[in-house]
């Protein structure tokens, strides 16, 4: 396992709600940072079959761009009751003909897709959010860290904060979604704290643990 010895790093994304999410987690960490979007590095084709082929693919285009270690995001949304869709293809279902993406749209696909298949009562729409960061050097070595939060899938679609599909994400043990709780939270986590409750901060807190601490 190699561990982090600098703090100057790429954050590998062009997605605003992921850099934001991240930043606020790194932040604490004394990290100088800018993101792959920043730097205006191209987005490579994300053409990987699972969350860790697509991370490790953005994290090493932004490394080998910049020579400096690069931390990457993929995640997903996987819902049960559509045979882990859509999964790896979380962002696909949200664009749009422009190749602009709309997750009103998005969120209105997963519920036609559960009405389909029946599923009606709080345990059919059981679902869980994936997050794996890669932690890539230039080299083209990669770590890899994965983070998961089990819950079910509400409608109609509730809260305006976060993003993607966080307003019919209530998970598990709580009465609110991810689109109704406030960024501190969703996703807050610090080193020293046990729990960690989104799947990015879950992914984030094995990292910090794996790569940085002594």
């Amino acid at each position: 396992m190699r561990k982090l010895d600098t703090r100057t790093i790429v954050v590998a994304s062009h997605n605003a709600g992921k850099i934001a999410e991240i930043a606020d987690l790194i932040g604490p960490m004394g990290f100088s940072a800018k993101s792959a979007a920043e730097l205006r590095f191209d987005e490579p084709d994300e053409t990987g079959t699972t969350f860790e082929e697509n991370a490790a693919i953005k994290a090493l285009a932004s490394a080998r761009a910049s020579g400096l270690p690069s931390l990457s995001d993929d995640s997903g949304l996987v819902v049960e009751a559509l045979g882990g869709a859509p999964g790896v293809y979380t962002a696909n279902w949200a664009e749009k003909a422009d190749g602009s993406r709309d997750f009103a749209m998005a969120m209105q696909k997963v519920e036609d897709a559960l009405a389909e298949h029946g599923a009606v009562t709080p345990e059919s729409r059981a679902a869980h959010f994936v997050s794996v960061l890669c932690l890539a050097w230039p080299d083209g070595h990669t770590e890899m860290f994965r983070g998961e939060v089990a819950g079910t899938l509400v409608w109609p679609p509730r809260g305006t904060s976060g993003f993607g599909y966080d307003p019919v994400f209530q998970p598990e043990g709580f009465d609110n979604t991810f689109g109704e709780m406030t960024a501190e939270q969703k996703h807050g986590w610090k080193p020293g704290q046990t729990q960690a409750l989104s799947h990015r901060a879950r992914a984030f807190k094995t990292f910090v643990e794996t790569c940085l601490e002594a």
